[in-house]
């Protein structure tokens, strides 16, 4: 932020969809900028897409490291993404289902997913609508993107 102050630079937000779906995000912190990129693009497939970056370039444009480690906020030592959530192999279909179908929690459910998983997912993507309404604006990628496409209240109690 104080390289975009004192150039003029637009900062670009790396916050991605599945993050901003369940709330995994530092309003101050990995979603501060200007524009957010990759914001209609679930986790799993940003990595499929820097390993293409990396194929198509002939060289590492994105380190191995990156697309290795587990993910995680880093907000304290040790701390993985799959301590407090499903592998994202698992949470990604679930959002795209639910947010990006229009799927009910029962309707995934019916489709083979456990439903205690699927219950908190989608309890996770309504309580999270309040910190996604300050997320800076992105490219919409997919047929449904949070924002215009897809809005809850903030405060109705909805848990559909």
């Amino acid at each position: 932020m104080a390289l975009s102050n004192e150039f003029g630079w637009m900062v670009l937000t790396t916050g991605n969809k599945s993050e901003m779906a369940v709330g995994y995000f530092t309003i101050y912190g990995d979603s501060v900028g200007g524009y957010a990129v990759i914001k209609d693009v679930l986790k799993t497939r940003v990595y499929d897409l820097c390993r293409h970056v990396n194929v198509r370039a002939g060289r590492t444009i994105v380190n191995e490291s990156v697309l290795t480690k587990p993910p995680s906020a880093e907000l304290r030592p040790d701390q993985r993404d799959d301590q407090s959530l499903p592998p994202y192999e698992v949470l990604d279909p679930i959002l795209a289902l639910y947010v990006e179908e229009d799927r009910t929690a029962g309707e995934i459910v019916e489709l083979g997913y456990d439903d205690a998983v699927v219950r908190r997912v989608t309890r996770l993507v309504d309580l999270a609508e309040y910190k996604r309404r300050q997320c800076p604006p992105g490219v919409r990628v997919t047929t449904k993107a949070f924002g215009r496409d897809r809005r809850m209240p903030i405060t109705s109690g909805y848990r559909g």
